[in-house]
């Protein structure tokens, strides 16, 4: 390689034949709720309150296809008038994905892909013997507004609708759209709770930590560094769980550290074993801030179960490693928001695994925080009978009827 074709390369590394300026970005999104877009004139002078637009006890593959059969809710309004704990909704973007594209579609396709129902239904969760959709008030709030196009509007448009949800003291759960949503939705929680009082436990192939990305004023691989510089989220109250792959570089690395971000490899899983990272990881996220908000890449998943995702990464967790660890965190330390990303139905298998590993990732996070109401925080709780240990009316325990039988 000549010195001069070296030389072109390293300054297109570093952007260094960008003109001055070209990456300057605001250092945070805007701040008020004025003209959220969560109400229109179609939800002016109705009663407000949760609206169910399907009959009682219809499957998942009938009626009107809201997550879980969930009654809707179109404005702040509504969410107040029926006391909702928790709000699922969608942000259908991906227009700052670098990599494959169809995120936009995996509200829709966390959606559709269940065979369940919902309300109206047992919801039934069997390690656990809690049933989420008894206990608490949830609904499906719809989509952000989305301004094609135009990632500036579009984010301060996501900020607020969000907004809406945590100013109604409703925890928000968020259906991605590509990683950088979390960006918006991150900031609208920390509006809410305070600068530097809220902590993420991030779950992802890739940090996310990126100065910029080529030709994007945002991207799905800077959304953290966003909520760094701005202030929101501290480097210190990140918890990052899976990285694995080839980015980022060194330098990346050294600011990571500089930040005192807290990250787990997938060499660190790999050596001592997911529980015991995961026990680290919960113990830092309990140190670490007065709030948690959990952020869910589904590339953090092998692609062996979540082909479906636009920067797949060969070599990461299971899916009941997953869904362990966000039902553990909304038990054990609370959560007050959640996003999960980066589902990109067009590379899906047919059988819709990616999608049903965020459909169940929503429902193990619904099941954790009802647990959470109950007073069941144990790290590694199960119901007694799910671990065969549970007894008949005579006292007798079921799986030794069941030897003596055979």
């Amino acid at each position: 390689m000549s010195e001069h074709t070296h030389d072109h390369d390293h300054d297109h590394h570093t952007h260094e034949l960008w003109p001055d300026g070209f990456w300057e970005q605001p250092p945070r999104l805007g701040t008020g709720l004025e003209g959220h877009g969560a109400v229109d004139d179609f939800n002016q002078g109705r009663k407000p309150g949760p609206i169910f637009v399907n009959r009682r006890a219809e499957g998942g593959f009938s009626g009107i296809q809201t997550f879980a059969k969930l009654p809707v809710c179109l404005t702040p309004e509504d969410l107040v008038a029926g006391e909702m704990d928790v709000a699922i909704c969608g942000v259908p973007w991906d227009s700052t994905a670098t990599g494959r594209t169809g995120t936009n579609h995996g509200p829709l396709a966390i959606r559709m892909c269940d065979y369940k129902g919902g309300y109206g239904r047992p919801h039934f969760e069997l390690e656990t013997h809690v049933d989420a959709l008894e206990e608490l008030n949830v609904c499906d709030y719809g989509d952000a507004p989305i301004k094609v196009g135009n990632t500036p509007a579009t984010f301060e448009g996501i900020r607020k609708f969000i907004g809406t949800i945590v100013e109604s003291d409703t925890i928000p759960i968020i259906m991605g759209g590509d990683h950088a949503i979390t960006w918006p939705c991150a900031t609208a929680v920390a509006d809410h709770y305070g600068y530097g009082k809220v902590g993420i436990v991030h779950f992802d192939a890739h940090a996310d930590t990126g100065a910029d990305m080529p030709g994007s004023l945002a991207s799905h691989g800077t959304p953290m560094r966003k909520l760094i510089e701005s202030g929101a989220v501290p480097g210190k109250n990140f918890v990052q769980v899976g990285l694995r792959g080839y980015w980022p570089e060194q330098e990346t690395l050294d600011w990571m550290d500089e930040q005192q971000m807290r990250t787990h490899f997938m060499a660190e899983i790999i050596h001592d074993g997911f529980d015991k990272v995961l026990q680290r990881a919960v113990d830092q996220a309990l140190d670490q801030a007065d709030h948690l908000y959990v952020s869910l890449d589904v590339d953090v998943t092998d692609p062996a179960f979540a082909p479906g995702t636009g920067t797949p990464e060969p070599g990461g967790l299971t899916s009941i490693n997953v869904l362990t660890a966000v039902r553990r965190l909304a038990a054990e330390v609370g959560i007050v928001a959640m996003d999960v990303v980066e589902v990109s139905p067009p590379y899906d298998d047919r059988g819709q695994i990616t999608s049903l590993l965020a459909n169940r990732a929503i429902r193990e996070t619904l099941t954790g925080i009802a647990m959470r109401r109950q007073g069941l925080t144990d790290p590694h709780y199960a119901h007694p009978y799910a671990l065969g240990q549970g007894l008949d009316s005579q006292g007798n325990p079921r799986n030794q009827i069941f030897r003596d039988e055979k």
